[in-house]
């Protein structure tokens, strides 16, 4: 399996990553609800709760644009290095979030949105 779709994998978990953050150490947590549970967060909890909805919009550009860039047979190690440049730039993104780094998380997630653009792309270029 190529380097891009584990990529892939690892970018469908970031989201299990960002909501454990926001869950951590919490007993008051509602099953029966989690979603009107989440909206009452706040600080570090309510930040890892958007992050972890951000990577849920961004997977599937992602994947989509992996998986189209495959089968139109784009030259592997370039794919490779967007999708990796793009997980890259999504744990800083998260990382950003979580710390409360406003512009420079909005800077990261151009750059990972970038990515995507650019894997897209990479057939229409190929040599």
């Amino acid at each position: 399996m190529s380097i891009a779709f584990w990529c892939v994998l690892v970018a469908g978990l970031m989201p299990v990553v960002t909501v454990a953050i926001a869950k951590w150490g919490v007993r008051d947590y509602d099953n029966n609800e989690p979603r009107a549970w989440m909206e009452q967060l706040q600080g570090l909890r309510r930040r890892a709760d958007y992050a972890h909805r951000n990577h849920f919009e961004a997977f599937p550009f992602f994947a989509a644009a992996v998986i189209i860039a495959s089968h139109l047979q784009a030259p592997q190690g370039l794919l490779d290095s967007f999708a990796l440049l793009f997980i890259g730039a999504r744990v800083v993104y998260m990382l950003c979030y979580l710390y409360d780094r406003a512009t420079l998380r909005s800077i990261v997630w151009s750059i990972s949105y970038l990515c995507i653009i650019g894997i897209f792309l990479i057939p229409v270029f190929k040599t």
